[in-house]
């Protein structure tokens, strides 16, 4: 009977392991971005005991970072940005300011960029209540043409991660 029961639990988790991957498309002028999350959790490699219930795990901490740090609350400058026309193959950068507006301490423990063709920048450091820190992505329009629009998670000491900075550029000839 036990046999039979972890069999059907590992069945079971199995099946949602694979019902929980996620995919992100991105559409550009000539690039098409996949991202695909899977929330794989340790308690997939964990021996069975007598009990064959496992508590799934949440998207959330299945693919953001973990953070020891007690929440506090943000305030972004802004959360998207328009570079309007640029040339084909410029190095275009934008600095988002984002203020601790908590009684905790603010610690970004990590950005990341949809893209290779995004890298970020981002205050280290903890962010004391009332201060400022500073995001920055960086966008290379090398590869792409026309209308496109990226994005870049920021993963923080905050209730509700991620935070999503986008930015949308015209890339001319």
């Amino acid at each position: 009977m036990k046999k039979t029961l972890s069999i059907i639990a590992l069945s079971v988790m199995a099946f949602g392991m694979v019902s929980c991957k996620k995919e992100n498309k991105e559409t550009t002028g000539t690039e098409t971005a996949t991202t695909a999350t899977d929330s794989t959790t340790a308690a997939a490699s964990a021996p069975m005991g007598d009990s064959a219930a496992v508590a799934p795990a949440t998207e959330q901490t299945a693919a953001t970072p973990a953070s020891n740090q007690p929440l506090t609350t943000v305030a972004l400058s802004e959360s998207n940005f328009d570079f309007g026309k640029i040339k084909k193959g410029e190095k275009v950068q934008h600095v988002y300011e984002i203020t601790n507006t908590g009684s905790n301490p603010l610690v970004i423990s990590e950005v990341k960029p949809g893209c290779g063709c995004t890298a970020p920048d981002f205050t280290k450091e903890p962010i004391m209540p009332g201060k400022k820190g500073k995001i920055t992505l960086h966008f290379d329009s090398t590869n792409f043409d026309g209308n496109v629009s990226k994005f870049a998670d920021v993963f923080a000491n905050v209730e509700k991660m991620p935070i999503k900075l986008t930015f949308t550029a015209n890339i001319q000839p």
